[in-house]
């Protein structure tokens, strides 16, 4: 088994590496992006990937205070499935009410099962399945993210 510290030192190598692959790669509008911090320009909206010892998961999370903006915003991006669906060549899951962390959240989600972060013979799948969804993921919301935000 790994140390506390193994565990940490391991996450942060994978993370790093792949910030460093992803690092040249221009957005859909052609600037650079952190695409490991993925800013979606919209409050309480966010792009969030995690990579545990048995899966990989890519989502689009929405986590308003207010229950009503969040599930405004979840029917708002929900009126646009096709075109995800098309844009991101799969169907993904959408939950309008989630709880992660004991907290009340809307998200669209993919995730890779049977992959673990600790083994580095994992590493070319999950990038691969994390990169392939984050570069669609982007080229969504360059589109779409003017409609998206609620202003008001």
């Amino acid at each position: 088994m790994f140390t506390k510290h193994e565990m940490s030192n391991t996450r942060q190598k994978f993370w790093t590496s792949l910030g460093q692959y992803l690092a040249p790669i221009p957005g859909a509008g052609g600037e650079k992006i952190n695409w490991i911090n993925y800013k979606t320009g919209i409050r309480n909206i966010n792009l969030k990937m995690d990579v545990t010892s048995d899966h990989a998961y890519i989502a689009i999370e929405i986590s308003h205070k207010d229950a009503e903006m969040q599930q405004l915003y979840f029917d708002k991006i929900l009126t646009m499935k096709p075109g995800f669906d098309s844009t991101l060549n799969e169907k993904w899951i959408w939950e309008s009410n989630a709880e992660v962390d004991g907290k009340k959240i809307s998200r669209i989600y993919k995730t890779l099962t049977d992959v673990n972060i600790f083994s580095e013979k994992d590493w070319p799948g999950i990038i691969s399945f994390l990169k392939s969804r984050l570069l669609l993921l982007d080229r969504f919301w360059f589109e779409n993210s003017d409609f998206i935000e609620l202003h008001g």
